[in-house]
């Protein structure tokens, strides 16, 4: 019979964290990209290359951490930060040169911000809402927006560029229903 192996936990220098950490270093220089191409509107290859880089550690760091079989407090607060600051960061900065609508980045950012807050409420009554297969989607969808926003042949594409980032939102909107959701039913089953 095979033994089963519970994860071990591991400190902020665990190779996992600090490719979450990279990703989070970083972000500013992406940011600082996409403002500096006002003329195209933040398309070039250099801020698509950056933001696909960015995006594979969000992957990488979770494959690494699952092989090594390991868990960090670190990383659980820190990797959906990193998403957050990059996703929210370079959206706000697609704002700022006219590529992306205000709206629907304040509707991204409010449920990012609205869900932080609500998942935290409930780990301090001692309840866990681990992240939905629907929510990793969701970042997903975002990244996707963010890249073809980005994308030099694109650049012309306003109305695929907007729907995407549409999609994105509704998208972002369903995620952040279930974890309200999840949270009631926390609450239900734990009698409070």
């Amino acid at each position: 019979m095979s033994e089963l192996r519970l994860p071990r936990s591991v400190g902020i220098t665990h190779p996992a964290n600090l490719l979450t950490v990279t990703r989070l270093l970083f972000a500013p220089l992406l940011f600082w990209l996409v403002l500096a191409a006002q003329d195209t509107r933040g398309a070039s290859w250099v801020v698509f290359g950056l933001g696909i880089a960015l995006a594979s550690t969000d992957f990488l760091d979770g494959k690494v951490a699952r092989r090594a079989n390991v868990v960090s407090r670190s990383g659980a607060f820190l990797d959906p930060l990193a998403d957050k600051v990059v996703i929210i960061g370079s959206a706000f900065c697609l704002v700022a040169v006219q590529r992306y609508w205000w709206l629907p980045v304040a509707l991204i950012t409010a449920r990012e911000l609205a869900i932080t807050v609500w998942r935290s409420r409930w780990a301090r009554r001692g309840l866990a809402l681990p992240a939905r297969r629907s929510a990793k989607y969701k970042t997903l969808v975002q990244a996707a927006a963010l890249a073809i926003a980005v994308a030099p042949p694109l650049q012309t594409q306003d109305a695929l560029i907007a729907v995407v980032l549409w999609v994105a939102v509704v998208w972002t909107l369903v995620s952040g229903a279930q974890y309200l959701l999840d949270g009631q039913n926390a609450l239900s089953s734990s009698g409070e």
